[in-house]
């Protein structure tokens, strides 16, 4: 299973339309405005796919922990465990950049790679830790104690990462999509094209050139964002 496909986080881009988590609202902007999302979306879709074709995917929240150290992080992240007859297996489609292309044993240091990516789970007490290691660096991604959350979870974390005024996901544009060469990375106006090994560094000159690079390399064209706000980019407030 490789999990491949596009994730941009749109809320700043559409104003006043909130983030469905149900199915019918899911397909709509997933599936047929071929446009991404955060986690929760990601993860909610994913695990109803996993069940239409006869898996049994458990739902899960995570502590972010690239910045924030665990007692302060909040549960915000969305993941998935997958039971199959050669054991239980980590999916986790919505992690952005860092997110494992392919599912992630449930074992203590047994390593995965693609391409130049490498994930293992790591036993730390109750917890599991999510690592990963790219071009000599590691990161620790999210701990979970791998307890099965409810709905009504992943509706508070969506609506804490969606609205609450420090969410990075409201003050900053962040974007990813993975292409057949490579991926495009967005943070705020800074984008990377990485082909193979070249990495391209540009910046977007305006809103113009990110609805541009939306047609060319995120699969949808959105109007709105011309004139979205953006509190981290001082020009586009």
């Amino acid at each position: 299973m490789n999990i491949r496909g596009s994730s941009p986080f749109p809320k700043r881009a559409v104003p006043g339309r909130p983030i469905r988590l149900d199915l019918d609202g899911l397909q709509q902007k997933l599936v047929r405005a071929h446009r991404g999302g955060y986690c929760f979306e990601h993860g909610a879709l994913f695990g109803a796919v996993l069940e239409e074709i006869g898996f049994k995917p458990v739902r899960h929240t995570a502590r972010v922990i690239m910045i924030t150290p665990r007692t302060a992080a909040p549960r915000t992240h969305m993941f998935l465990t997958v039971p199959v007859a050669e054991g239980t297996f980590i999916v986790d489609p919505g992690f952005g950049a860092l997110a494992p292309r392919i599912p992630v044993p449930l074992q203590d240091g047994v390593e995965v790679r693609i391409g130049p990516e490498t994930h293992w789970m790591a036993r730390d007490g109750p917890h599991w830790i999510l690592r990963t290691r790219a071009a000599g660096k590691e990161t620790h991604c999210w701990p979970s104690t791998l307890e099965e959350d409810n709905p009504v979870d992943f509706e508070v974390g969506s609506h804490y990462v969606a609205t609450h005024p420090s969410s990075p996901f409201v003050n900053r544009m962040m974007m990813r999509a993975l292409t057949a060469d490579g991926r495009v990375s967005v943070m705020n106006r800074d984008v990377n094209i990485q082909c193979g090994n070249a990495s391209e560094p540009m910046q977007l000159a305006d809103r113009t050139a990110l609805r541009t690079l939306l047609i060319t390399y995120f699969g949808f064209d959105l109007p709105d964002v011309e004139c979205m706000a953006v509190p981290s980019i001082a020009e586009w407030r």
